[in-house]
């Protein structure tokens, strides 16, 4: 679908995207006191159908279940990962939603939406990106959903991208567009196309979208990205151990299948360590920030998938496994990123990190007056936080982080406080992460999923009395 995109509007539709919730709720976990307890909304009350947990006052809808018929004929995919939200008309929202599919998943077929040979058929004459050897369609995408926000009845759902790859998380734009993201890097003969790209899905697009990767992005694992919507430049994260942090500065904001060009975070003291980890001591102290610097990227296409490697010989930090990120955009005109480093610190439970962009952001004189990168939070105790992953960034400045803790332990939204206090706001009884967290335009109506076999849940509750 053609997007007006030339009616850029970044003011207006910033407003509009990231409006969201101004206060949260807190219980300790598995309803044990620690150090940083806030009241919050009082104690988390267990839920009768055993699903999510949440304060008092508060309740949740199921949107969508993978497997759910569709339509457009299909079944629901699963693996629900990340997603946005989007305005969708009066009184609607359209949550285009991530599915972390791949050709090796047991129970392919159920989770790809694909339950017979006639309905991969049928995909495989429509848009799609890639196939396998033997003539499958790749099983990772997107599909859409659009919802009643009053009601919080599901009005319609269908298919928006096809023949992916293990789309993870992604990002919203300011011209209403998602942003997913493959987090593999597919060498193998056995698909007739490369993996590891971002591509573009309009949230009013009805349908498939024929797909397009922004290879100006990179090639490597992605996980995430977040737009600025002053600039235009488009923040990225990468899921590994050792990965690195990237921007994409567009030949023309708005435009990103135009192109542009990839760098990667470096310290602006060249003498400093760049692991950023703390996995073996406090080289980055909690709280503390440190002036960066850009490095251009070369050999973006990264066959060997090295591109990470080949940064960090030039001097790019290093991140543990950077994961979710979103923009907070302040009532100043300022705006800060935060995302999550999953195995970050010392014990590796996470890290939070915090980028603020140069008033210069882009522009060659930004060495004069650098960005700045905080590490925000770094956990110490998994009864606090464990695992952060997807997240999304309140107008007050405040964080809701998906955990995604494995081993039959319980996974909590977790809220964050300027100050780096942490507090619960939802517990989910499901052996799966939590993932996907998004608000409604209207900042009363918290989306999440529960990612395997895949439930979209609807949030809400009396989010202005929060208790400091």
């Amino acid at each position: 679908m053609s997007m007006s995109r030339r009616q850029f509007g970044f003011a207006a539709c910033t407003t509009l995207a990231f409006s969201g919730m101004a206060r949260w709720a807190h219980a300790a976990y598995e309803n044990v006191p620690y150090h940083n307890e806030i009241p919050g909304y009082g104690p988390l009350r267990t839920d009768p159908a055993g699903l999510l947990d949440l304060p008092e006052g508060f309740s949740y809808q199921v949107v969508s279940r993978a497997g759910d018929r569709m339509d457009d004929g299909f079944h629901a995919p699963g693996n629900f990962d990340g997603m946005g939200c989007f305005a969708a008309g009066p009184g609607k929202v359209a949550l285009v939603r991530n599915h972390e599919l791949t050709l090796n998943d047991a129970g392919w077929a159920r989770n790809a939406a694909l339950g017979t040979t006639a309905l991969q058929s049928r995909l495989a004459a429509m848009p799609h990106f890639g196939r396998a050897a033997d003539g499958r369609v790749f099983p990772g995408g997107t599909s859409t959903v659009i919802v009643d926000i009053a009601t919080g009845r599901r009005e319609s759902e269908f298919l928006s991208l096809a023949g992916t790859s293990t789309n993870c998380a992604g990002g919203i734009t300011p011209w209403g567009s998602w942003l997913t993201c493959e987090e593999a890097v597919n060498t193998a003969p056995d698909s007739t196309e490369s993996h590891g790209w971002v591509f573009e899905i309009p949230s009013a697009h009805k349908g498939l979208v024929t797909p397009q990767p922004i290879k100006d992005m990179g090639r490597y694992r992605h996980e995430a990205a977040a737009v600025d919507p002053k600039t235009g430049i488009v923040y990225l994260t990468e899921d590994r151990d050792d990965s690195l942090f990237y921007r994409f500065l567009p030949n023309q904001a708005g435009e990103l299948a135009k192109g542009g060009r990839l760098q990667a975070l470096a310290w602006a003291d060249a003498n400093i360590d760049t692991d950023s980890r703390n996995w073996y001591g406090k080289d980055f102290a909690p709280r503390s920030a440190r002036p960066v610097r850009w490095l251009d990227m070369r050999g973006i296409d990264s066959p060997l998938d090295d591109l990470r490697l080949r940064g960090r010989a030039r001097g790019a930090v290093q991140f543990a496994r950077g994961e979710g990120i979103h923009l907070a955009a302040k009532p100043d005109g300022s705006r800060e990123f935060y995302f999550t480093c999953t195995s970050g610190g010392p014990l590796q439970l996470g890290q939070i990190m915090r980028y603020v962009p140069s008033p210069y952001e882009g522009r060659k004189e930004e060495a004069d007056q650098p960005g700045q990168l905080q590490l925000f939070v770094e956990s110490t105790d998994p009864r606090v936080f464990e695992y952060g992953d997807n997240l999304t960034v309140t107008p007050q400045g405040h964080l809701v982080v998906c955990e995604d803790k494995t081993g039959n332990r319980m996974n909590y939204l977790r809220g964050i406080a300027p100050s780096g206090q942490v507090y619960a706001l939802g517990r989910l009884s499901m052996d799966t992460e939590l993932a996907g967290a998004c608000f409604s335009p209207d900042g009363q109506v918290l989306f999440v999923n529960a990612y395997h076999p895949g439930i979209t849940l609807a949030i809400r509750g009396r989010w202005d009395q929060f208790l400091f």
